[in-house]
């Protein structure tokens, strides 16, 4: 099993940035890839970024392109997503997550992110 925590979010004024952490912990050595997805009120879940744990290539969804940087740090277990230029469609809940035999098998519980323009 591998147990995520992520913390940060929060309500913000458009324009401005966020950088927030998920810690991974548990059967880590498991993990390929770690990823943060999103869900706004009414929509179904969507991709934003993804990171290979080992090699580091990263992956991002079109919407997020150019505004969003997804890192690691893989002695701490952690990976972080800075989002800057934050704009109101923004507004999700976001998720990360872990993928394992290429499924997203772990999640975490998601933290809320407020962009009011």
């Amino acid at each position: 099993q591998v147990q995520l925590v992520e913390s940060g979010g929060g309500l913000v004024h458009a324009g401005v940035s966020l950088r927030f952490p998920c810690a991974a912990s548990g059967r880590t050595f498991s993990i390929d890839e770690m990823g943060w997805f999103r869900q706004a009120p009414g929509k179904e879940r969507e991709f934003v970024a993804a990171i290979n744990w080992s090699g580091g290539s990263r992956y991002y969804a079109d919407s997020v392109k150019g505004r969003f940087t997804i890192s690691r740090d893989n002695a701490k277990n952690t990976v972080y997503l800075q989002m800057n230029s934050l704009k109101p469609e923004d507004t999700a809940v976001y998720y990360c997550a872990a993928e394992e035999g290429s499924k997203w098998k772990y999640w975490g519980q998601g933290t809320q992110v407020t962009v009011s323009s």
